[in-house]
């Protein structure tokens, strides 16, 4: 199953970006049954609102492929897109958007954004691609840090026995 293939691809990404403290999201870009651009989460480490791993994999598509339309191409992700993405996607002409884990914290409004016809253009999304895979690594990145700011406060207030 070719979803399989670009979503472990995906989730590659999404573990550099955990390598490297950020929340680990992933994201590639397919063409003809290629991965042609790869993305993951670089807000922490870039200072920017919009490091998001979908803006990166598509900003690098849309330059390889020299055209900031790419409707031949497929974008996959481990965590259901947010508006913003939604928006790159639908404007640089996204053909279909796969997602792994759907956004439980916030109402990411991926379904009404597709379509909505916006741009003149509607994107297939597909949902639920490798869920659990992309859910188990973005609970093992909280946990790890709820983890190490629990320890940060232990060591910064340590508790005495008296």
């Amino acid at each position: 199953m070719a979803e399989k293939k670009f979503m472990k691809s995906a989730l590659k990404c999404a573990r550099k970006a955990f390598d490297e403290g950020e929340v680990p999201i992933g994201a590639v870009v397919v063409l003809d049954g290629k991965v042609i651009a790869r993305g993951h989460n670089r807000r922490t480490k870039r200072q920017m609102a919009t490091a998001h791993a979908e803006i990166e994999a598509i900003e690098k598509a849309c330059r390889k492929l020299h055209s900031w339309r790419i409707p031949e191409c497929e974008l996959y992700v481990t965590l259901e897109p947010c508006p913003m993405c939604m928006g790159a996607a639908l404007n640089a002409r996204i053909r279909k958007i796969y997602f792994g884990a759907p956004e439980d914290k916030g109402r990411s409004l991926t379904s009404e954004i597709a379509n909505a016809n916006l741009l003149n253009h509607k994107v297939e999304v597909e949902g639920g691609v490798m869920e659990e895979e992309c859910r188990a690594i973005l609970s093992e990145f909280f946990s790890s840090m709820r983890q190490r700011e629990k320890a940060k406060k232990q060591g910064e207030n340590p508790q005495s026995d008296e």
